[in-house]
């Protein structure tokens, strides 16, 4: 968000607290991409805050409340308050608990793997709407056909970006996959290691899909902890979320740090080869 939306944003956050009776001296933000991230102190809640029509808020809430209802390792909403999304101002909040974070220990990639594996099984008893995962596929690919969308995407690295998307799709419905609801996107920065043990967080990219597409997410040695999944299957996913995320960064709207170089590495990789690596095991260095 730019600095004015995220001014305003955070005055919008520290009135709803204080209207639900949560003292606010301070504001910190955590986090600033399309969703601004607050810590709200000394209250202790965490804030996610983003503009009307360009957020999930809503299905973000509904899911959270019925997976923590499964006993899911998911990060809960503030019980403080009534479990909804707050619209004002343009804003749409919604208002979560706020989790000290530790440093892993040894067995950390273990830890992660269970909890993935549990959060798994939890969806599985949901029923909720949810898009599939090669609706991603489809939006990635017209945004590299797009060339006002891409307009610094090279003619050769577009090229590249096309046909790995459209060959790994194949590739993946080729195997019938059994699908389920999965989190989308649970790498390392959408896990909160507490003392509880890890928690998954930001759920507005849920969909659904085999398994391994969210195991492409993860380190290789999380991916290692995790029971009976299809090698295979997994490589093929790994390929698929390294040009996905490609494709983002070259979107003129893109807001991630230094996305132009990220995304050049990315596409080393792809011209590299297999094996392909995780998502989750890649620095933006």
């Amino acid at each position: 968000m730019e600095a004015k939306i995220v001014s305003r944003a955070m005055t919008v956050a520290m009135a709803l607290a204080g209207d639900l009776h949560l003292r606010v001296d301070d504001v910190v933000v955590i986090q600033n991409s399309n969703m601004l991230s607050l810590h709200l102190l000394p209250c202790g809640v965490f804030a996610r805050v983003a503009l009307v029509g360009q957020e999930v808020a809503a299905f973000e809430v509904e899911l959270a409340g019925r997976l923590a209802a499964t006993r899911s390792p998911v990060a809960t909403l503030e019980p403080r308050v009534e479990p909804r999304v707050h619209e004002r101002d343009g804003f749409a909040v919604t208002l979560w608990t706020h989790y000290d974070t530790v440093a892993p220990d040894p067995d950390f990639p273990s830890a992660y793997a269970d909890a993935l594996r549990r959060l798994h099984s939890g969806m599985r008893s949901v029923e909720i709407a949810a898009p599939h995962f090669l609706d991603r596929v489809a939006e990635a690919e017209r945004l590299v056909t797009n060339r006002d969308a891409t307009p610094a995407l090279t003619g050769t690295d577009r090229h590249l970006l096309l046909g790995t998307l459209h060959s790994a799709r194949e590739q993946i419905s080729g195997r019938s996959p059994a699908e389920q609801l999965l989190h989308g996107e649970p790498h390392p920065g959408n896990l909160l290691n507490t003392r509880d043990g890890p928690l998954f967080i930001d759920f507005e990219t849920c969909c659904r899909g085999p398994v391994e597409f969210d195991l492409a997410h993860v380190p290789e040695e999380v991916a290692a902890h995790y029971p009976g999944i299809d090698h295979v299957l997994l490589a093929q996913c790994r390929r698929l979320v390294l040009a996905l995320v490609a494709a983002w960064r070259w979107d003129i709207h893109d807001d991630f740090p230094d996305g132009h170089r990220h995304g050049r590495n990315i596409l080393t990789l792809l011209r590299k080869g297999p094996p392909w690596p995780p998502l989750g095991g890649l620095t933006t260095e």
